[in-house]
C-alpha cells in the first residue's frame, strides 16, 4: 500500500502544479458540502467514527514498515468495503440530498403578503401557546412539499390565525397532524411528518417536536411547534430545534427566515 502511495506522489510530479491545485480544490469544495451537509446528523457521527479507525489502522501499519503485511491486506480490503458500505449505511443522508436537487427551486410567495403570513402565524403560536395548544406549522422554502402535502386534506386557502386555530383546536380530525404552507397558501392540513429517530430529545419533547426534527432533516423547511403540554413556542429547521421562544423573537426568526424585508424597531414592534 505504501508502495502505491510513493508511486501516486512520483505521478504527482508529472502533472502542472497549477492543475493539481485546481484539482485539490475541486475536491476539498465537495469534501466541505459533504461534511456541511452532515453535520449535526446521524451520518456526521458515522463517518467520523470510521475516518478515525482508518487513521489508527493506518499509522499502525506505517509505524510497523513491512512487518504487518496480512493486516496491511486486510485494511486494503476493508476500505473497498468502507466504500460500499457508505452508500447503505448514509442511505438516509444520500436520499435527502438527492431530495434536495430535485425539487429545488427559487422560494416564492403566493396570495398571501409575506408580512400578512408571518402575523397570522405568530398570533395563532400566540394563542396556542396560552391556551396550550398543541400546534405543528410546515413553511415551505426552497424544496418542494407538494408530495408531503399529498397526504393530508387539500385545503389551498387563506393563512389566518382563525383558521388555525380551528384547525389544531383539540377535538378536532386535523388537531393531531401538521399544516403544510406552500406559495404563502394554507396547501393541506392533517399532514404526517416524517418522524425522527436518532436525535436526543428530552423526555417531555413528544410527537410533535420528533415530527419537526424528521421533516427539517428531509428538507429546509421551517417548522413551527407549540408545545401542547408546556405551550412552548419553537422553530425546527436543518435538523435543529430552537425552542423557548416569545411571540416577538419568533416574528423575528420569521422575518429573517424567511427573508422578508421590512424594518424592525428596537423593541421589535413591526412597523407599518
Amino acid at each position: 500500500m505504501f508502495q502505491f502511495v510513493r508511486n501516486f506522489a512520483d505521478r504527482l510530479d508529472a502533472y502542472n502544479w497549477w492543475i493539481v491545485c485546481i484539482e485539490l480544490l475541486l475536491i476539498g469544495a465537495v469534501v466541505h458540502s459533504v461534511l456541511y451537509f452532515l453535520r449535526d446528523t446521524r451520518g456526521a457521527r458515522l463517518i467520523r467514527g470510521t475516518i478515525l479507525l482508518l487513521i489508527i489502522a493506518f499509522t499502525v501499519i506505517w509505524l510497523s514498515g513491512n512487518k504487518l503485511i496480512r493486516v496491511e491486506y486486510l485494511f486494503q480490503r476493508i476500505l473497498l468495503f468502507t466504500s460500499l458500505a457508505v452508500v447503505v449505511v448514509f442511505q438516509p443522508e444520500l436520499r435527502r440530498a438527492l431530495i434536495r436537487l430535485g425539487e429545488a427551486r427559487f422560494f416564492r410567495v403566493g396570495q398571501n403578503r409575506p408580512s400578512d403570513m408571518v402575523e397570522a402565524l405568530v398570533k395563532s403560536a400566540d394563542y396556542c401557546s396560552r391556551n396550550r395548544i398543541g400546534a405543528l406549522i410546515a413553511i415551505e422554502r426552497q424544496v418542494g412539499l407538494a408530495s408531503l402535502a399529498e397526504n393530508g386534506a387539500s385545503l389551498d386557502a387563506e393563512i389566518t390565525s382563525e383558521l388555525l386555530n380551528t384547525i389544531f383546536w383539540p377535538g378536532s380530525a386535523l388537531h393531531d397532524m401538521g399544516v403544510v404552507i406552500r406559495h404563502g397558501r394554507l396547501a393541506a392540513a392533517g399532514v404526517q411528518f416524517p418522524l425522527d429517530e436518532g436525535s436526543d430529545l428530552p423526555t417531555e419533547l413528544g410527537a410533535r417536536h420528533r415530527a419537526a426534527l424528521g421533516l427539517s432533516q428531509d428538507t429546509d423547511a421551517l417548522i413551527l411547534v407549540v408545545s401542547e403540554e408546556t405551550g412552548i413556542i419553537s422553530i425546527a429547521q436543518r435538523g435543529k430545534l430552537d425552542r423557548g421562544l416569545s411571540p416577538d423573537e419568533l416574528r423575528r426568526r420569521l422575518y429573517q427566515e424567511l427573508e422578508i424585508n421590512i424594518d424592525v424597531e428596537h423593541d421589535g414592534s413591526i412597523l407599518a
